[in-house]
């Protein structure tokens, strides 16, 4: 479900309209995750880390109203729960973009993710589904790479407006603390530094929990 944004009322009507004519409206920045205790407590649910901290991300991105924010036809709609497309790596080297849907109880999502994980590693193919709706996030793991910046390729035809959130190789550091690079990219039209801070910081304090 959505509801339609009063754009005439929106205090960043005008920000909307000046981003929104620009041809690359996105804007990305890279911060340090302390996942020392997350990490932890992954382990003592017995569960997959990476499953552990993309369900962090999808609470924090569905409490961050901004977030939840998609431009259709020049209007912004507002959705009432955003779901995750994340990229799903196979044996032979290659992903393909899955859908899995978000669940504020953690074993239920965790249950819907391994299945569809297991759904992508045993079909081949980059897009092995139809994405009817854009109630997403693009979210990927590159734990090969510590990285301290990011780019995205995009085609800036399409009309795109989904956060993209990507996660790099995680490290112990010399105090024996654990921390990974996160990357956010967002539509300026619909957000500034102000949201993507509030949501790197509620997503830290998930962490830490």
């Amino acid at each position: 479900m959505k509801t339609l944004l009063d754009l005439e009322n929106w205090n960043r009507k005008e920000h909307f309209e000046h981003f929104s004519k620009m041809e690359e409206p996105f804007f990305g920045v890279t911060v340090k995750i302390d996942c020392t205790i997350a990490y932890q407590t992954a382990k003592n649910l017995k569960t997959s880390f990476f499953i552990f901290y993309l369900h962090k991300t999808l609470i924090a991105v569905n409490s961050i109203e901004n977030f939840k924010y998609r431009i259709s036809e020049n209007q912004i709609y507002i959705n009432d729960r955003v779901d995750v497309s994340a990229t799903i790596g196979r044996k032979d080297g290659t992903f393909g973009f899955s859908l899995i849907e978000y669940n504020p109880a953690f074993r239920i999502f965790e249950k819907n993710a391994y299945t569809e994980i297991e759904r992508i590693q045993n079909t081949p193919g980059l897009f092995t589904r139809s994405f009817d709706d854009d109630n997403l996030i693009h979210f990927s793991a590159i734990p090969w790479i510590n990285f301290t910046s990011l780019s995205h390729a995009r085609s800036y035809t399409y009309p795109d407006s989904c956060p993209k959130i990507s996660f790099g190789k995680m490290i112990t550091l010399e105090n024996g603390k654990k921390s990974m690079p996160m990357s956010v990219h967002v539509h300026h039209g619909l957000m500034d530094g102000l949201h993507v801070g509030r949501f790197t910081d509620f997503f830290q304090e998930l962490m830490n929990q």
